[in-house]
């Protein structure tokens, strides 16, 4: 099983490692659901981790909030994705939609081609679409050769809440698309998790215990 560690800049890094985790989201802002972290904080991460032979992708977000994001927005976006690709990050994490509640493919595809050989995250914008339009993201993500797919299935509820859904998704990826399961798994309930969702990666802020 993988355990993905979400952290907040470098806290509890060293701890988590030490527990065995196996990857690390580096985010800043996990109040608002996770911003990009500083350059600072990014090469400090990337640099114990990889000592310590643990991967490490990081956010790219500008803000809390939605994910439909101003040109503006989107140019702090790219920029960001390039400095972290640069300072070492193994994946870039990030969503976008557009204000009719789509996936902004076009800038989607921008930050997959900034991202290069590193590995590219579609993270819980996912869980803003209905159920017939992640249906269709799943095989556009498929279609890209997104790496990885963060999701809990739904805007609201937890992973365990939302397990019936998230299985027919991981059937509908048919291992051509990782899914990681977050929201709301802790180390106290990882074991119910996997019991319940045929996944093989959980993502929380408190996947283990240290």
């Amino acid at each position: 099983m993988i355990k993905e560690f979400c952290a907040e800049n470098s806290s509890g890094i060293k701890e988590a490692i030490d527990a065995g985790i196996s990857r690390i989201e580096c985010c800043d802002r996990l109040d608002v659901g996770g911003t990009t972290p500083t350059m600072d904080v990014q090469q400090t991460v990337y640099q114990y981790a990889h000592a310590h032979s643990v991967e490490v992708v990081t956010m790219i977000r500008p803000r809390g909030g939605d994910f439909v994001y101003s040109d503006y927005e989107k140019e702090m976006m790219r920029s960001e994705a390039r400095q972290a690709v640069e300072l070492g990050a193994d994946g870039i994490v990030f969503g976008a939609l557009t204000r009719d509640h789509q996936v902004d493919w076009a800038f989607v595809d921008e930050l997959i081609d900034i991202a290069g050989e590193s590995q590219t995250v579609f993270h819980m914008a996912f869980d803003s679409l209905s159920k017939q339009d992640q249906l269709g993201t799943i095989k556009e993500l498929i279609d890209r050769q997104v790496t990885r797919l963060l999701t809990r299935g739904a805007e609201s509820g937890s992973a365990i809440d939302n397990a019936d859904w998230i299985n027919q998704l991981i059937e509908v990826s048919d291992g051509r698309l990782e899914i990681l399961v977050g929201g709301g798994i802790t180390h106290e309930n990882l074991d119910k998790a996997s019991d319940t969702i045929h996944a093989n990666q959980f993502h929380g802020t408190r996947i283990v215990r240290y």
